[in-house]
């Protein structure tokens, strides 16, 4: 049948009207015969619809679906509408089809301020949660921790080296680079700053107490976070998707003992190394550029770090790069423990791991920042 066979009048005016569809609405008709629907029904006032499909001669599940469809979209907008059926023959494939038709989707709730209050509180309490089972972990791997130094054979030396060749040395190229590049724009801003008042020589105090006390353990642990613990989560998760962890419970293997405490040891012996290293080529880059932007001589450079610097701002700032391993340590595998069955929950795990070990190694930081000023140190 084509097009032609489809006919469809509007009767009616105001806020009522009445449709109706002869000939035969079929697949081939049912561009034409929707676009004579929009253009019937498109009435600001319009309040009740009348289908009336008594003189329809053909039906296929297209222009069956095509009334269904457009009832339900009339329905939705506050229109009444009523059917007079097809014919017989005809009726029970509009039947089957409006049964098989999908239900539309609820309306989204209006967000009011008890359920912005009741959103707040489940998320408080999640993260609540979340802290107290990391907590947890943390204490498991201390455990752990200490059973290896009672029992040193326990402790799996090969993957401990491995991991530290992993998450140490490998590290160094990119921990030293950054190092580097900080000094040069300290000195640089430093510079630009201090000229004003003639106190470019306070450049060097800047640079060493900035790098020494702060920047050096921190910014290294942010990239060890995205670096490592990214890599930790990535790969328990994969164990845990994989049903290997499963596998190593079979076999009377702690996963804790296994692949946590391996990894977050060697991250507390390699990261107070890298931070030592991004420290010296932070001061590198800050007499580089001092030298090339002040004129102050590296022999000038270093007799102001050896007078003016005191040790106490190295032994500050490398106290806290083993607390830094540890967090990092810590949450990386934790997230690689929570991961479900799915590579979807290995991505969002990992993304996770690296938001909540850069936030708690910043909040680690005021809080030693906060410690030290109360002890004058």
């Amino acid at each position: 049948m084509d097009e032609a066979q489809a006919t469809i009048l509007c009767e009616g005016d105001g806020s009522e009207a009445r449709l109706r569809v002869r000939g035969a609405l079929t697949l081939p008709a049912l561009a034409r015969a929707r676009a004579a629907l929009r253009g019937a029904l498109a009435r600001p006032a319009l309040r009740a619809v009348e289908f009336d499909l008594a003189a329809l001669e053909g039906l296929d599940t297209a222009g069956a679906w095509l009334i269904v469809s457009e009832r339900a979209r009339l329905e939705r907008a506050g229109v009444a509408t009523r059917l007079t059926p097809p014919p017989a023959r005809l009726r029970e494939l509009l039947e089957a089809v409006a049964a098989a038709m999908p239900e539309a989707p609820p309306p989204p709730p209006r967000q009011g301020l008890a359920q912005r209050l009741a959103a707040l509180g489940r998320g408080v309490e999640s993260g609540a949660l979340g802290a107290l089972d990391a907590l947890a972990f943390l204490g498991l791997t201390l455990a752990r921790l200490g059973g290896a130094l009672l029992r040193p054979r326990r402790l799996r030396m090969a993957a401990l080296f491995s991991h530290m060749q992993q998450a140490g040395l490998n590290a160094v190229p990119i921990v030293t680079l950054m190092g580097f590049l900080i000094g040069v724009v300290l000195a640089f801003q430093g510079a630009t700053q201090l000229r004003r008042f003639g106190a470019e020589v306070f450049v060097v105090d800047l640079i060493a107490i900035s790098a020494l006390r702060e920047l050096g353990a921190l910014l290294t642990a942010i990239i060890v976070a995205g670096r490592s613990g990214s890599a930790f989560t990535a790969a328990i998760g994969s164990m845990k998707v994989n049903e290997e962890i499963d596998a190593m419970r079979a076999l009377s293997l702690d996963p804790i003992e296994t692949l946590a405490l391996p990894r977050a040891l060697a991250l507390l012996l390699t990261l107070p190394v890298l931070s030592f290293l991004a420290m010296i080529a932070a001061l590198a880059g800050g007499l580089l550029m001092s030298w090339i932007e002040l004129g102050v001589s590296p022999g000038m450079f270093l007799e102001r770090l050896h007078a003016q610097t005191d040790v106490k701002h190295f032994l500050v700032g490398i106290s806290k790069a083993p607390v830094f391993a540890l967090i990092i340590g810590v949450v990386g595998c934790h997230q690689g423990f929570l991961v479900g069955g799915s590579a979807e929950s290995v991505g969002r795990r990992t993304t996770a791991s690296v938001v909540i070990a850069i936030f708690s190694v910043i909040v680690a930081d005021a809080l030693f920042s906060v410690f030290f000023a109360e002890l004058g140190i």
